[in-house]
C-alpha cells in the first residue's frame, strides 16, 4: 500500500501554490490519493508535539527555541551537527514542513530522516544525516541523496535523458543538455518531507510539486524521525508537522471533497455558498478536515 495504493490525477500537490517560472512542475510526479487528502487537510495545531525538535537528541552546538519548533546552530568550526524531531513514526503516511533559509545553509546542508541510533555530531565538515546506515538525507546545495556514507545520485532527476535514450534512440542529446542535467537546482526555503512508513519510502515536495520517491526500502516497524544536519553557523531550521493518515484507503467522502475542491480551485472556494447544496455540505466542502 502507501504511495503506490492509488494515483491521484494531479501533479501539483494539493493547494500549495507553485511558481510558474520554476523548473519543479516539470519534474513533478502524480501523487497518491492518501497524500492528496493530507495536503488538502488543515494542518494540526501549531503546538503539536510532533512539530518539535528533540530537547535531548541534538548536537550541543544547537540552540533550541522555547517552543522547540526552531533550532539554531552556533558558530562552531570544524564540526558537523545534527538534530532530530522529538517524535517519530512507525506506521502511516506523514508530512512535515521544514523551513531553512537558503542564505543560511552553507555546504553539507541536509534534510531527511533517521532512526534513534543516528549520530548527531562529528568532527570536520561532513554529511551527517545520510552519513551512515541509520539515516537517509538530501543534501540541498548539491541535490545529492546520501545513505550509509555514499552518494546515491541526484534528486530530483534533472531531465529525462534516460527516457529519451529508451524511447527515442535516434534523439541527439547534446553535451549542453548533459551539463544542464548535472547542474544542481536551487532549493527554496520551504520543503515538505513525505514519509510513508508503510511503503518504506521518503520523498519531498517543493513549491507544491511532489518530486517522487527519493529513498525506498526504508526499515519497517522502526521508529523514524525527521532529521537535519548542518555545518553553518547561524543556520536556523524550523519544523512543523502538517498531518498524516493511516495505511487504510481514504474515505469516499474525503475523496469527493478533494475532487470538488480541486475542480473549483482556490480562487473559487469562497463562492461555495452559491452552489445549490445544503449548508452542512457546503461547510464540509469549505473546511479542510
Amino acid at each position: 500500500m502507501g504511495l503506490s495504493l492509488s494515483v491521484w490525477p494531479q501533479n501539483n500537490a494539493g493547494d500549495i501554490p507553485s511558481t510558474s517560472s520554476s523548473a519543479f512542475p516539470q519534474m513533478a510526479v502524480p501523487i497518491s490519493s492518501r497524500l492528496a487528502v493530507i495536503l488538502n487537510s488543515s494542518p494540526v495545531a501549531p503546538g503539536d508535539s510532533r512539530s518539535q525538535w528533540s530537547s535531548v537528541h541534538h548536537s550541543p552546538h544547537f540552540l533550541l527555541s522555547a517552543c522547540k519548533q526552531e533550532i539554531t546552530r552556533s558558530p562552531v568550526e570544524l564540526s558537523s551537527d545534527g538534530a532530530r524531531a522529538e517524535i517519530g513514526v512507525k506506521t502511516g503516511l506523514h508530512v512535515w514542513e521544514m523551513l531553512w533559509n537558503p542564505n543560511l545553509r552553507g555546504s553539507h546542508a541536509v534534510l531527511g530522516i533517521s532512526t534513534q541510533k543516528c549520530p548527531l555530531r562529528a568532527s570536520g565538515y561532513n554529511v551527517l544525516v545520510g552519513g551512515e546506515s541509520q539515516s537517509w538525507g538530501w543534501e540541498l546545495k548539491t541535490n545529492q541523496l546520501w545513505h550509509a556514507g555514499q552518494s546515491l545520485g541526484l534528486y530530483p532527476k534533472k531531465c529525462h535523458l534516460e527516457a529519451m535514450k529508451d524511447f527515442r534512440p535516434q534523439f541527439h542529446i547534446s553535451s549542453q543538455s548533459v551539463k544542464t542535467a548535472q547542474t544542481p537546482f536551487p532549493i527554496p526555503e520551504c520543503i515538505l518531507l513525505v514519509l510513508d512508513a508503510d511503503a518504506g519510502t521518503l520523498g519531498f515536495i517543493i513549491e507544491g510539486n511532489f518530486l517522487g520517491v527519493a529513498f525506498k526500502d526504508l526499515p519497517r516497524g522502526v521508529e523514524l524521525f525527521p532529521a537535519m544536519s548542518s555545518v553553518r553557523g547561524g543556520a536556523i531550521i524550523q519544523l512543523r508537522y502538517l498531518n498524516g493518515v493511516t495505511r487504510d484507503p481514504p474515505e469516499l467522502m474525503a475523496l469527493c471533497r478533494l475532487s470538488i475542491r480541486q475542480y473549483l480551485g482556490n480562487e473559487r472556494l469562497n463562492k461555495m455558498h452559491k452552489l445549490p447544496l445544503p449548508p452542512q455540505v457546503q461547510q464540509y466542502l469549505v473546511c479542510s478536515q
